[in-house]
């Protein structure tokens, strides 16, 4: 998916045009969230988020890109990103990536959760998706919690990168990365999972961003599967994939999909955001 390159950052009116599709992309993962279990398609999944973003006035924003038709990509186990709904069955102990993302007048909110269905004859199997999951999840609070006090975008790949390290040994993947979004889902700058060299953009009031680690339990290699879309690990190593839409604002941080601005995933760093005036 390309990036489109308007102005970095946005005004205040802006910023606030911009709560209401991070809203609709919230609601549509809580309603997936609700529906998740054993026996149900990636497909039944699908039709739930674009009814509710739908229902709420939005427009599911994926099929606005060129060549996509659903309103969430789901991946499943091994599957990273991208992975297209359909009849897949889920089944216990399945790890499932569902992104989602909505417009509203125009702008745009983008969200991933990774949930792992419970498998008690498993258990194994289970914990390890689970950890991956736990450390997946945790990494994208790093980086986020690393932006309401960094002078420059890099800085949250580095913390990123730094919470994975701690907790063990995984890859983050390298060739898919954040972005920045506003009137585009896409937009500049990159957001990066991982330490690179400069410094990036700097962290000031009107920068928005969906930061989205995407981390395995193996090689950072993918392959593109025949439908031109699911990115699969290239070892069958499992996946996770975690995102959220933050802007930056004069008094501090905001996460736009997340009905609390991030306060529960952002305590254990000891940062607080505060909404957008």
């Amino acid at each position: 998916m390309a990036f489109r390159k308007p102005g970095i950052y946005k005004t205040p009116d802006e910023l606030r045009r911009m709560l209401r599709p991070g809203r609709l992309t919230e609601a549509s993962l809580d309603a997936v969230e609700a529906a998740l279990r054993p026996g149900v398609t990636t497909g039944e999944l699908d039709a739930i988020a674009e009814k509710t973003i739908r229902d709420g006035g939005g427009i599911p924003n994926f099929q606005l890109v060129p060549g996509y038709r659903h309103t969430v990509c789901a991946s499943v186990n091994s599957d990273v990103v991208h992975g297209i709904p359909g009849g897949r069955v889920l089944e216990a102990g399945d790890i499932v990536s569902i992104d989602s993302g909505a417009e509203f007048e125009g702008w745009n909110g983008d969200s991933a959760r990774t949930f792992v269905l419970a498998d008690p004859e498993h258990p194994a199997r289970f914990a390890s998706r689970t950890r991956l999951n736990d450390v997946t999840r945790g990494s994208l609070w790093a980086g986020i919690a690393a932006l309401a006090s960094a002078r420059h975008l890099n800085e949250v790949g580095e913390a990123v990168e730094g919470y994975i390290e701690k907790h063990g040994e995984f890859g983050i993947l390298e060739d898919y990365v954040g972005h920045g979004i506003g009137r585009s889902m896409h937009e500049e700058p990159p957001v990066f999972n991982y330490r690179v060299r400069g410094n990036g953009p700097a962290v000031k009031p009107g920068l928005v961003v969906a930061i989205e680690p995407m981390v395995t339990l193996g090689t950072i290699d993918t392959i593109t599967q025949d439908d031109d879309w699911t990115v699969t690990t290239a070892d069958g190593s499992d996946a996770a994939h975690w995102e959220h839409s933050v802007a930056v604002h004069p008094a501090g941080i905001w996460v736009l999909t997340a009905s609390d601005g991030g306060a529960e995933g952002l305590a254990p760093f000891g940062v607080r955001p505060v909404p957008i005036p």
